[in-house]
């Protein structure tokens, strides 16, 4: 009998996580109290951006990564909402460049100084005026520049061109209920949604079709979320009927059965999950837990292999991603997360143990 049978090869048997040094937290951060599953957290390797609670408006601060220690209170804000900030996004063609959406029903996108903010921000580059409800999530495409999506409470979900300010596509009809999460597919040709209805749609934007659906992909009413992987498959997130945490993998060719099924446990957080495509690796950080699970994706049954869980004391109000180019690839680390506690910010390093 071969060895091989007993322990599947992994590169990413081992992967550890480690959070930071205390002087190397951001802290006396006042972290949103929203009620709304989003991450609440956006990285790129110059900043990283928390939305924050804010009398008489929504707002978010924008901090130099290297700003680390106590914020003082005083520290200026982006702060051109009239209501509460529900989703940040950072473009990811200018490092510069950050989208809001919030309870106001406005989408606005903010350039943020070179060397971060000495003043209160207050003028955005651009509105976009085209929801009649709040606007829960703000997503950009992830190969065409200045290309943004935004989903709101209405159920419509807009594309805009941020250039020129103007509506791209608007997707109505489609989602007869909230939509919890979007995700783009890899070049920007589709996007996913996971939407109350418990339907997971696949979604052409140009004739604004609905490709592929699967309805009732977890039997949970609880939120649901769906991500893109690399090949093309759909990773979601969900509950059980009995309020089990479930995992699941779709073909999005054959939507009739999930490639992969797997439950967690029992407890009441939304599950976060964050994809890396090089490593084929799905993390997955639920609101309100203490630790973060990974699972790699592969080509043989059972398709989802759990590696491990990180844990640690505090639970997570929300959670940043750091995008790989920010990574410190000579000490291994293959991905790096920003963990919102009550107060502050921490950021975890997830490496590779090498010889």
């Amino acid at each position: 009998m071969s060895f091989r049978k007993v322990v599947r090869q992994s590169k990413f048997r081992h992967v550890f996580g480690q959070p930071v040094k205390t002087e190397q937290c951001y802290d006396d951060i006042r972290v949103s109290r929203v009620t709304w599953d989003s991450t609440f957290c956006a990285v790129n390797p110059s900043f990283v951006a928390i939305i924050v609670e804010a009398s008489g408006g929504g707002a978010f601060l924008v901090l130099p990564l290297h700003k680390t220690g106590r914020i003082d209170k005083s520290y200026p804000t982006v702060c051109g909402h009239t209501g509460p900030v529900l989703d940040i996004d950072w473009c990811p063609h200018n490092d510069h460049v950050i989208a809001s959406g919030s309870e106001d029903c406005t989408v606005m996108v903010w350039q943020i100084p070179e060397n971060g903010l000495s003043q209160p921000l207050t003028e955005p580059v651009v509105v976009l005026e085209g929801h009649s409800k709040r606007v829960g999530i703000v997503t950009w495409h992830p190969t065409a520049r200045n290309v943004l999506l935004s989903a709101g409470c209405d159920n419509v979900v807009l594309i805009w061109n941020v250039g020129t300010a103007e509506e791209l596509y608007r997707l109505e009809g489609l989602h007869p209920d909230l939509i919890y999460s979007v995700s783009w597919s890899r070049d920007g040709s589709r996007f996913c949604t996971a939407c109350k209805d418990k339907s997971v749609r696949v979604i052409d934007p140009r004739r604004g079709t609905v490709v592929a659906e699967k309805e009732r992909a977890h039997e949970g009413a609880r939120p649901m979320r769906a991500i893109f992987l690399a090949d093309g498959k759909i990773f979601t997130t969900g509950f059980s009927r009995m309020s089990e945490r479930q995992l699941a993998l779709w073909d999005t060719e054959n939507l009739e059965e999930p490639m992969g099924l797997q439950e967690l446990d029992s407890s009441n957080g939304a599950l976060l999950p964050f994809y890396d495509p090089d490593t084929n690796v799905v993390y997955v950080c639920g609101k309100g837990d203490s630790s973060i699970r990974y699972f790699e994706i592969t080509d043989e049954p059972p398709y989802i292999h759990f590696l491990n869980t990180f844990t640690s004391k505090e639970p997570q109000r929300g959670m940043g991603w750091m995008p790989k180019r920010g990574l410190d690839v000579s000490k291994c680390e293959i991905a790096r997360f920003y963990k919102l506690h009550e107060r502050k910010c921490e950021p975890i390093i997830m490496t590779v143990p090498r010889k």
